[in-house]
């Protein structure tokens, strides 16, 4: 079982930046991939990035390649979403969710995450 608490959202002008945490409880959380998900009102929750267990590979959805970064600190049990350059198109509620990798894992795909926390709301003016 593992436990997500995301922190660091807020309203935050265009061009703006935020940092994003998620800490996980328990002592397992090296074993999980890690990805941050993002949920606009009236539409799904698409993907927005995802790391392996060390931190080596990271994943990136096209609409946020080269403005945000995820990176994760196994020491703290927590994983971390940089968002520069904000636009008003990344207002969403942001969700971290954990999985456990075997086979194939579609770093991209919600349903692979076993674990979510509630979500914290990013607010992008114009």
């Amino acid at each position: 079982q593992v436990q997500l608490v995301e922190s660091g959202g807020g309203l935050v002008q265009a061009g703006g930046s935020l940092r994003l945490s998620c800490a996980a409880s328990g002592r397992t959380f090296s074993r999980y991939a890690m990805g941050w998900f993002r949920q606009a009102p009236g539409k799904e929750r698409d993907f927005v990035a995802a790391i392996n267990w060390s931190g080596g590979n990271t994943y990136y959805a096209d609409s946020v390649k080269n403005r945000f970064t995820i990176t994760r600190d196994n020491a703290k049990n927590t994983v971390y979403l940089q968002m520069n350059s904000l636009k008003p198109e990344d207002t969403a509620v942001y969700y971290c969710g954990a999985g456990t990798p075997s086979g194939t894992f579609d770093y991209n795909q919600h349903s692979q995450y076993d674990y979510w926390g509630q979500g914290t709301q990013v607010t992008v003016s114009s």
